[in-house]
């Protein structure tokens, strides 16, 4: 397992080949101490064993898809599922994949890109599809970018499966939480799309003003604010640390488990999209790039 470390004034990023996953993400504070901001394993070797799916990249489709498959062009493609469900690209997603680092730049602004070839009919999905992520650093944000084509037409939805903490309590109850987000997608019992889109006003998931998380764990699927490239924003007193979530992404699962404390920002188009005619397309095309950009901005309290 290859690990590669980049930095700059304000951040430092550790980055494994196994999923492309984030590993550290140390953002500067209060008297130039260092809060790592994200859940993980101090040694690489941990995540072979991990459930969580901490730091990684997921794909070839993030979230969620019903009926054991999906018809494209007037084929069915079957999927790995449990309970009617495949999940995160199915039985060894992309988070468990070892992907090839192409390119380590120290310079300014410096990054870091992987790529993972998925062949065709991997997991039952269709097309050659060569995917990247480009991890890089701007000041005090870490920009994600990920990319993908193809040579045949399939379906595509990637994200960054970071668990966002931004300081040392045992808990994320007194963290603030702000998402524009005015709706979200309805799920039933197994988490799965019901195509019913929900205003969030006024109920227990409306986060549109900030407010601290408390005691309810979020597993949600929200509509991001078309007209706002910012999905989200987290805000620690303790630390006095607070993080911006920007993407082009239609959508975040807002992911906080049970057993440890954290928040996932999954920016991503619609899960079960491939399934939902209402839904935005996630079918890439040959010819086509699939682009899914996101950036986490890091500001401190004076």
């Amino acid at each position: 397992m290859k690990q590669v470390t980049i930095s700059n004034k304000y951040i430092t990023l550790m980055v494994l080949d196994y999923g492309a996953t984030i590993q550290k993400l140390l953002v500067k504070g209060k008297d130039d101490n260092y809060t790592n901001v994200v859940v993980g394993y101090n040694h690489p070797s941990r995540y072979r064993l991990d459930e969580h799916v901490l730091g990684a990249s997921v794909g070839r489709y993030a979230g969620r898809i019903s009926k054991g498959g999906f018809n494209l062009d007037r084929v069915k493609y079957h999927l790995y599922e449990e309970d009617g469900v495949h999940l995160h690209g199915g039985k060894e997603g992309f988070h468990q994949k070892f992907w090839t680092i192409d390119e380590v730049n120290t310079e300014n602004n410096p990054f870091i890109k992987l790529s993972y070839l998925s062949k065709h009919l991997e997991e039952g999905y269709p097309g050659n599809l060569t995917v990247s992520v480009t991890y890089r650093l701007m000041d005090n944000a870490l920009q994600v970018i990920y990319e993908g084509v193809t040579d045949r037409s399939t379906v595509i939805n990637l994200t960054n499966h970071s668990y966002f903490k931004l300081d040392a309590r045992p808990y994320i109850d007194e963290c603030e939480l702000q998402l524009n987000c005015p709706y979200r997608l309805e799920t039933n019992e197994n988490l799965l799309p019901t195509g019913d889109i929900i205003p969030v006003r006024k109920s227990e998931y409306d986060f549109l003003i900030p407010r601290k998380i408390g005691v309810k764990r979020l597993n949600t699927i929200f509509i991001k604010d078309l007209g706002n490239e910012k999905v989200a924003e987290l805000h620690s007193k303790t630390s006095g640390i607070n993080m911006k979530v920007y993407t082009n992404q239609p959508a975040v699962v807002v992911y906080m488990p049970t057993d440890f404390p954290g928040i996932c920002f999954e920016n991503q188009n619609y899960p079960d999209a491939p399934n939902q005619p209402d839904f935005p397309k996630s079918v890439l095309r040959p010819g086509d790039i699939y682009n899914n950009i996101s950036i986490f901005k890091f500001e401190i309290d004076k």
